[in-house]
């Protein structure tokens, strides 16, 4: 990533809780600067939290977020490690993929080079290195989260593109081809999987992704029930179709081990 022009670094602010090492968040700010300072766009925002659990329990207890605007995109990391040292070194890595993405992105909006696949963007990004599960009892947990917003509606590769950027474990939207609501995920170390509310065959028109789909049609069912199921399957989250709406939900694990819930707005 290079930059086009002289730019205002911008104020990159840091959230710390838990037990930190001295001079932890100068270093974090030092290693964000650092990729600010090589975008072709200007980042008009930059916001680090780092987080320390006290938990003995976990054998990563130190987690690194990042979120950044780039000249009105957002990139976002998220990461943990065993040290909030190594977890800002590897939210720095993370970040700059992201940030490498978007550059790659609006290249081939220019006309310049094509969007590369995403085997390319994940390279070195290890599922690994994200945060745990807090592990809270069944009977603790509750919903703490419910985001509720129009589904964008987007091809499979504009989906993969958005859960990469952003850093997501998956992402919902509207399938543009068929209609349906949609969830993509990571499959494998290099693919991804399509579940959608009523399963087509095969994807409407080509993609560049490696993409597999799931026959399987969105088990319908209320928010009660998609608590039981994911409680009962140990999976990260449970793509369901609302018993009411008909319309395609995500309840999944917080890392703090509550749920959150994903839902079209009606």
């Amino acid at each position: 990533m290079k930059r086009s022009a002289p730019q205002q670094a911008p104020e990159i602010q840091v959230e710390a809780q838990g037990q930190m090492p001295p001079g932890v968040i100068e270093y974090a700010r030092e290693k964000v600067r650092a990729l600010t300072g090589r975008t072709r766009e200007p980042v008009l925002f930059a916001r680090v939290k780092l987080t320390h659990m006290a938990n003995p329990a976990l054998e990563r207890p130190a987690i690194a977020q990042a979120n950044l605007d780039v000249n009105g995109r957002p990139a976002r990391a998220h990461v943990a490690a065993t040290t909030v040292i190594e977890a800002v070194d590897l939210l720095q890595n993370r970040l700059a993929a992201a940030l490498e993405r978007l550059e790659q992105h609006w290249e081939a909006r220019r006309g310049k080079t094509p969007l590369p696949g995403p085997h390319e963007w994940r390279h070195g990004m290890e599922p690994t290195h994200r945060p745990d599960y807090f592990p809270r009892p069944p009977e603790e947990r509750q919903v703490v989260r419910h985001k509720s917003y129009s589904l964008a509606r987007e091809s499979p590769d504009e989906a993969a593109f958005e859960l990469e950027t952003m850093d997501y474990g998956f992402h919902l939207f509207t399938d543009i081809g068929t209609g349906e609501d949609s969830v993509l995920y990571r499959s494998g170390p290099t693919g991804y999987r399509l579940a959608q509310v009523h399963p087509h065959p095969e994807p409407v028109g080509p993609t560049a992704v490696p993409l597999t789909l799931s026959e399987l049609p969105a088990p319908r069912m209320t928010e009660a029930g998609a608590k039981e199921r994911l409680d009962l399957t140990g999976y990260p989250f449970v793509f369901f179709a609302d018993a009411a709406t008909g319309r395609g939900n995500v309840l999944y694990h917080r890392y703090d081990g509550h749920y959150g819930l994903i839902s079209p707005v009606q």
